[in-house]
């Protein structure tokens, strides 16, 4: 097992490594812009480096600056959290050469990944269902064919692409010209990539994604699915698990497909695979290759420590379970706090006069922010997450909605008044919504 882990990270996440890198015993280095120094991931661990000035490009996505403060610590692996350097393959080969592991997946494997036509080549070789789709798209004649075979709506997304960028809904031909040219368009100021290819939309879809863990050697375990389809511009508000439009057999169905999956590919690490969900079936969107955001309802309905494994598997110690230890108890709900204005969503940077967590049974919140503690205006605006979990939905929600009521903070606009109206909603109390109720939602109130 490693000595010192370097957290190539901020905010919560790096809060929450530091938290399991305690427990196992394992010295952490936190790194930090100067607009950081005084953030709380610094001051709880082991040692910090400061690696720049506040632009991320200089500090947070400095590969060089990340491999000083490597080299300076004797970190013997490197946990990127997730953003920032987290799917970045060169970084991860650049640690290899420095013979620091990567907490994470080999950069082959996001390489192959990072590009969503490749991944829906190597999803299909693996027997992971798709959508009906196209190869890249060579020009409108092109899209136009491909259009036509696949069948209105449809849906043109950028290859390199992420966050809803580079996406754009054609119904009919009329559409198709504005709807391609516009997603090039994105697609190349986002990602310097402006390749693209063409999905069949759908028109009310679950958002589902299956978490995966591989140890690199041919093994994996699924670890059942979250529900995120309560989103804005495809951005996720609220998750939770199990999802409320699957059963026991298709959650079954799906986690076995995406388990063998990864260990075919024989990928090492924590993944997440996404896909839609409509009238009993399953379509493959992309593949992420790293811990995500709301992976703490996963842990709550499982009892499993995602970052202990990730470094369990980083260090050559395998995975700590088998598929058939894996239980599910109860349900979980995860909320997203951010330093946002509740109905326009613009950031609410400054300084946080007064924060007050909620507890008690089944609740935790993971964030990275503290009472007097001024948030910078040069990252994202998530300052925690507020995790809930019960024996079932119906205790989940209740113990949600005293969570929310309890919970402070003062001096900045946060989205806990938006969770507050959420949880009263009837439609979201019985589960009924899909990847466009919330945006509809939103839209009625204005």
């Amino acid at each position: 097992m490693f000595k010192k882990v370097l957290i190539a990270n901020r905010g919560e996440i790096a809060v929450r490594v530091i938290a399991t890198l305690r427990r196992m015993g394992v010295a952490s280095v936190a790194v930090h812009s100067e607009a950081d120094r005084f953030a709380p991931h610094v001051r709880l661990a082991d040692e910090a480096v400061c690696v720049g000035p506040a632009p991320v490009a200089e500090s947070y996505l400095d590969i060089d600056a990340i491999l000083a403060a490597v080299r300076e610590t004797g970190a013997e692996a490197v946990h990127p959290g997730y953003g920032f350097l987290s799917e970045n393959p060169e970084f991860a080969a650049a640690l290899q050469r420095e013979g620091v592991a990567f907490i994470g997946p080999r950069p082959e494997h996001m390489r192959a990944f990072s590009l969503k036509h490749t991944a829906r080549e190597i999803a299909e070789k693996s027997g992971v269902p798709l959508l009906p789709g196209s190869p890249l798209i060579v020009d409108l004649d092109d899209a136009m064919t491909q259009a036509g075979e696949i069948g209105y709506p449809v849906i043109i997304k950028a290859s390199a692409g992420g966050g809803g960028r580079g996406m754009k809904v054609a119904r009919d031909e009329e559409d198709l010209s504005v709807a391609l040219a516009t997603a090039r368009s994105e697609a190349g100021a986002a990602f310097g990539d402006d390749a693209v290819y063409i999905e069949k939309y759908l028109e009310k879809p679950r958002h589902i994604e299956i978490q995966v863990v591989g140890d690199g050697r041919g093994g994996s375990v699924h670890l059942g699915e979250r529900d995120w389809s309560l989103q804005r511009r495809h951005q996720k508000v609220w998750e939770e698990a199990n999802s409320p439009a699957l059963n026991d057999e298709e959650r079954a169905r799906i986690g076995e497909i995406c388990a063998r999956a990864v260990a075919d590919l024989g990928y090492s690490g924590a993944g997440t695979i996404e896909f839609l969900y409509e009238d009993g079936n399953f379509y493959f969107i992309e593949m992420n290759t790293r811990l995500q955001v709301e992976h703490p309802v996963t842990e709550a309905i499982t009892g499993i420590d995602l970052v202990h494994e990730q470094i369990r598997v980083a260090s050559g110690a395998g995975l700590s379970v088998t598929q058939d230890e894996v239980r599910f108890e109860g349900h979980a709900i995860e909320c997203r706090i951010n330093a946002e204005d509740p109905r326009t969503f613009v950031p609410s940077p400054g300084t946080i006069t007064h924060f007050h967590t909620p507890g008690g049974l089944g609740i935790r919140v993971d964030s990275g922010v503290y009472s007097g503690y001024k948030i910078p205006p040069y990252y994202d605006s998530l300052i925690g997450k507020l995790i809930v979990h019960g024996r079932n939905r119906v205790e989940c929600m209740m113990r949600l909605r005293r969570a929310l009521d309890e919970f402070v903070v003062d001096g900045i606009n946060t989205t806990l008044p938006l969770f507050r109206d959420l949880v009263g909603n009837i439609d979201i109390a019985n589960g009924d919504y899909d990847i466009h109720w919330l945006e509809n939602y939103l839209a009625a109130k204005d």
